[in-house]
């Protein structure tokens, strides 16, 4: 089954992905979970459902889950009705997404939306994905 929604990580040309950062950092076990919940999240999108998505604030979305009973937070935006843009990702040990965290995906979006268009972002994911 094709995917609805393309993932698409942080632009890697500017800075390292905090996303691949984190999943390069995972066990071998923990990685392929990851990988599953993002397959989920490609195929369903936006209307993935609490456990495993929510909604934070200003079109700011987290993936839920748990690795060995620590809860992560990927963060995550939408754009060109057709990408999802996966910018954070951290061992949320407070009861709330910290600020903090979302301000900077907010800030990224912004930066990433100012620069790439859905043309550009269409042709560069036919070459890498």
């Amino acid at each position: 089954m094709n995917p609805k929604w393309q993932i698409v990580f942080c632009d890697e040309m500017e800075d390292g992905c905090p996303v691949t950062q984190f999943i390069n950092t995972c066990q071998p076990k923990h990685q392929v979970k990851i990988l599953r919940l993002l397959s989920l999240l490609e195929e369903q999108g936006p209307t993935l459902p609490r456990p495993y998505a929510d909604i934070l604030t200003d079109g700011i979305h987290e993936l839920r889950f748990s690795l060995s009973r620590d809860n992560v937070r990927v963060l995550y935006f939408f754009c060109y009705q057709r990408f999802i843009v996966l910018y954070s990702a951290f061992f949320k040990n407070t009861r709330k997404v910290p600020e903090r965290h979302i301000n900077k995906v907010v800030k990224y979006r912004d930066h990433f939306l100012s620069r790439i268009s859905k043309a550009k972002l269409e042709k560069v994911s036919h070459v890498i994905f």
